[in-house]
């Protein structure tokens, strides 16, 4: 792996690690991992504090590089999996409104988990695999996709919600609207020319210190001033956007010079 995609792998698994340490601590699910309804799962703590043990070290190992591929590849499905045979259908039968891109948004957050295990996962050469593995290793060339997918929806939410995300630009910035509209500029082109492999590095790389640029100026901020009962989301909502800054360096990296 070359230098930004290890930035971007260190990103995706201190992200992941995080996850499963605040689900150990909080003995629940992080708000984009599983739809509402999981409070009804039999014994949700126990089940907690043994997924968050599994998240932590899926992360502690892609950070320091420990069965990348392997442990990549089995989080890429496990994510892709509850996507597809829990968000999905709790979308389409518990959903208000399953046509409005908005009751998306969380669902869409895993889609690009998904999609950023199996691009790591891709930038690991796959040597004698079992079946399993050899299978998983077919979804890597759509990892980029995946997350391209929810970077286009989060655009196009921009242009949506744009007066209510205002809230989100820090007082001293200027034009908040306007930045709120070129953040979803940004987002859908960024989103569309990596799915189109048009200039997909530098496009992913100039994505990457973006949403990394928020990390730093727009989460971090409300971590620190979050009152107690909104920190969890606000640390979860932190190291999202940490993690897609990471997914979109590793896509850069990966990517071909010429693209």
């Amino acid at each position: 792996m070359g230098n930004i995609s290890n930035i971007g792998r260190i990103f995706y698994g201190i992200a992941i690690t995080e996850i499963g340490l605040q689900t150990i601590y909080e003995r629940d699910f992080p708000y984009m991992l599983l739809p509402p309804n999981h409070s009804l799962l039999p014994g949700l703590s126990i089940l907690a504090v043994i997924s968050g043990l599994l998240f932590a070290l899926a992360g502690i190992g892609i950070v320091f590089e420990k069965k990348t591929r392997e442990i990549s590849l089995l989080l890429g499905g496990v994510l892709l999996l509850i996507f597809c045979l829990y968000h999905v259908p709790y979308q389409f039968m518990t959903g208000t409104n399953y046509r409005h891109l908005g009751e998306w948004e969380n669902a869409e957050k895993e889609l690009a988990f998904a999609g950023g295990a199996l691009v790591i996962a891709g930038c690991f050469p796959g040597k004698n695999e079992n079946s399993l593995f050899r299978f998983l290793g077919k979804l890597t060339p759509f990892g980029a996709i995946l997350f391209s997918i929810t970077i286009v929806s989060f655009g196009i939410l921009h242009f949506l919600f744009a007066k209510e995300a205002t809230s989100l630009v820090p007082s001293w910035i200027p034009y908040h609207l306007f930045w709120i509209y070129f953040a979803g500029v940004a987002l859908i082109g960024a989103g569309i020319t990596i799915i189109l492999k048009i200039m997909a590095r530098l496009t992913a790389t100039l994505l990457g210190i973006m949403i990394f640029i928020w990390f730093v100026s727009l989460h971090i901020p409300r971590v620190i001033v979050s009152p107690a009962a909104d920190l969890g989301g606000e640390v979860t909502s932190a190291f999202i956007a940490l993690a897609y800054s990471g997914i979109a360096f590793v896509i850069a990296g990966s990517s071909k010079k010429v693209a």
